[in-house]
């Protein structure tokens, strides 16, 4: 592997088992930091048994909060930095693949990369999301959530951070708790002319729900993230923009959708009625 090597960091929170299999891919081929937000004797001993650095924060302090406490910890690492999901497996070949994609010249700008991801049933997973706006909910709310957009952030299941990125953009906004985390502190790249990519040549398995089992609770804290980030960027009068365009888009597909998609457009419109945030600070039920 060329270039200044990486530092890969795994947020965990529970879910031992899970870990075991991220850290089977890359311990003992790249330095890796655990950050544990649930002080759980499981997860120390599965970090530890792979030889990865152990941090316990002492309080879930989220995914924001548990990258920016081991990025104080590398501060003077000069490392580029690999975020893994514990729902993640990524094999040394695919790091290396995407350590050589930010080394390219034409890549210098590149603030954030990320493989293609597989997920369970063998697909490939989407990488790329054009940033969330009102303006984009709207569309999406009539059935043009597809359309097009020139700046795009990359999920970050498996994302490496280039280090003169993160030391010219800064940690992450420990506003967001759990999800759009990542699309925030690309946003913040792309204003000081980053971008984001994926390596085509390197692929990850990504297992999905690894936040948490509970499917209710995954999305109260997902649209919770949507309202934090809208709330930053587009201000009060945006997020009513956006969350009346997302309850109406979900309330129209109420009355159109039978079974199962019926049911998750319901779902989606009474969070949004009550509010993301507040729906998730009483557990997302």
């Amino acid at each position: 592997m060329s270039g200044r090597g990486v530092h890969a960091v795994v947020v965990a929170y529970h879910a031992a088992e899970q870990l075991d299999r991220a850290l089977g891919g890359i311990a003992g081929h790249v330095p890796v930091t655990v950050v544990d937000n649930s002080a759980s004797v499981e997860v120390a001993a599965v970090s530890r048994r792979h030889g990865a650095a152990y941090v316990e924060t002492g309080a879930n302090l989220g995914f924001a909060g548990g990258v920016n406490a081991a990025l104080a910890l590398l501060e003077d690492n000069r490392a580029d930095v690999l975020l893994v999901n514990p729902d993640a497996v990524v094999t040394p070949s695919a790091i290396a693949e995407l350590e050589s994609f930010l080394r390219r010249p034409e890549n210098a700008r590149v603030a954030a990369v990320a493989p293609r991801l597989i997920g369970a049933d063998g697909s490939d997973q989407r990488v790329l999301w054009p940033y969330p706006s009102p303006m984009r909910m709207c569309a999406e709310a009539v059935g043009l959530g597809r359309l097009p957009a020139r700046r795009r952030f990359a999920v970050g299941a498996v994302l490496l951070l280039a280090r003169d990125a993160v030391d010219d953009v800064g940690r992450f906004d420990e506003r967001f708790f759990l999800y759009a985390e990542e699309t925030d502190w690309q946003r913040r790249a792309s204003r000081r002319s980053w971008s984001s990519a994926v390596c085509m040549q390197a692929i990850a398995d990504h297992e999905g729900a690894g936040t948490s089992r509970d499917a209710r609770r995954r999305e109260a804290l997902f649209h919770a993230g949507q309202e934090t980030y809208i709330r930053k960027w587009h201000g009060a009068v945006g997020w009513w923009c956006y969350r009346a365009a997302a309850f109406a888009g979900a309330a129209g597909r109420m009355l159109v959708l039978t079974g199962r998609r019926r049911r998750e457009a319901t779902r989606r419109a009474l969070i949004y009625l009550e509010g993301p945030r507040r729906c998730a600070a009483r557990g997302g039920d």
